[in-house]
């Protein structure tokens, strides 16, 4: 059984494609990633300092950002947001998504607050802190699918 995840945040050039490519470079085969972004614009790449702290990290991505649909939340079997205002943007637009669609930190039972950080325009170190919280997020959703027996 494949599980379909989308990672959703504002322009999907930071923070959702970061968490994708991290989920991937896991290399499940039964995980299907996809990453948007509320107000995305299509086709626009990863900004330089999320690509940069990927590839210090050995990740390796090709990324073209791409606009929230409604297709696309009808796709995903589970739908996480970097922050609570985002996931509200998602029921509004698709309300019957609301049963599977939660933030990340939300999912993973994180108890520092409900947003990851957006590094937008920030420095590498800014990026590395936002990459950090993706990565001890993603280690916990990996648990907590494991748990479950989705993974």
């Amino acid at each position: 059984m494949k599980i379909n995840i989308y990672f959703i945040c504002t322009g999907n050039t930071c923070r959702s494609p970061m968490a994708e490519a991290i989920l991937k470079a896991k290399n499940y085969e039964n995980i299907n990633v996809r990453s948007a972004g509320i107000y995305a614009y299509e086709g626009n790449g990863m900004s330089r300092n999320a690509e940069e702290i990927l590839l210090q990290k050995d990740i390796f991505q090709s990324h073209q950002s791409s606009q929230f649909t409604k297709s696309d939340a009808q796709w995903a079997d589970l739908i996480l947001t970097m922050t609570a205002a985002h996931k509200e943007m998602v029921i509004n637009l698709v309300e019957e998504a609301k049963h599977k669609t939660f933030t990340l930190k939300e999912y993973v039972a994180m108890g520092d607050g409900t947003d990851i950080h957006d590094p937008f325009g920030g420095n590498l170190q800014i990026y590395e802190q936002t990459y950090n919280q993706l990565n001890e997020a993603i280690n916990k959703l990996e648990i907590k699918l494991k748990l479950e027996g989705k993974i």
